[in-house]
């Protein structure tokens, strides 16, 4: 029995299988085949696509580029220019606070001022009814008795009457004269006259004289609404008798003397 071939074609056919398996194999290259249309469309979408994320890069850095923020010396200038505008500001408000707090000041001042020129007005017309009262001496020195020497009517609102009168006791005046005096006050309302005598029975006590030479005395007077006064009569009394009397017409001065 012949066994000289078999083991040689045994031994080329496990050398054949170990190079088809082994490492050292030929490689197999496997290819896919795709028509040129499909090859061309495919190449041009890959082309816009890198060109797309080259523009997208592009004007991202342009727009971090020109677009960043301000830089620290900006930052500090315009801090400065802040403070600058700020200090003006207080500066400003400074002023502004010292004008208002001088007009407040002038603004005092003039009220003062007028409330003084009001009272010397007051005392400049007291003044001249002194000095009225004082030239009246001399031709009266001799002339004993009461007389008004000065009397005066002002209108110093549409419901108040103002009215002085300057009292004199001629002579030596040895003794006190102790009176009171009376006002009696004409007026028109209603297109009927009527007489406001003055003072009512619960101020009796402001009309009472006492006086050794000279008296001043002066009031306001109140008005009724819608009545127009026409005159104002002064008379002074002592137990009742009239000493003196005076009158003023407001169109015009009547004095009657006792």
């Amino acid at each position: 029995m012949a066994t000289g071939p078999q083991p040689i074609f045994k031994s080329l056919r496990w050398k054949r299988w170990r190079q088809r398996w082994s490492v050292s194999a030929p490689r197999m290259t496997i290819r896919n085949h795709l028509p040129w249309p499909l090859r061309a469309i495919f190449i041009a979408i890959v082309l816009g696509l890198g060109i797309a994320v080259a523009m997208w890069t592009y004007d991202l850095g342009r727009s971090f580029h020109f677009r960043k923020g301000p830089s620290i010396e900006q930052v500090e200038a315009l801090q400065e220019k802040l403070k600058e505008v700020s200090d003006e500001r207080d500066q400003l408000q400074a002023t502004v606070n010292g004008f208002d707090s001088r007009l407040n000041i002038e603004h005092a001042m003039q009220a003062q001022l007028q409330e003084q020129a009001r009272s010397l007005a007051d005392e400049n017309n007291k003044l001249k009814d002194d000095l009225s009262f004082y030239e009246s001496l001399v031709p009266a020195g001799g002339t004993r008795g009461i007389a008004i020497r000065r009397l005066k009517i002002e209108m110093v609102a549409p419901n108040q009457l103002r009215y002085r009168v300057l009292l004199m006791q001629g002579g030596k005046g040895e003794q006190n004269f102790i009176g009171n005096y009376q006002i009696v006050m004409t007026v028109l309302q209603g297109g009927k006259s009527a007489m406001i005598v003055f003072p009512k029975p619960d101020a009796a006590d402001k009309y009472k004289l006492m006086f050794k030479h000279y008296q001043r005395v002066e009031g306001v007077l109140a008005v009724p609404d819608g009545a127009v006064v026409k005159s104002v009569q002064v008379k002074v009394l002592e137990k009742g008798a009239v000493r003196a009397q005076d009158s003023e017409n407001l169109q015009g001065v009547a004095h009657v003397q006792s």
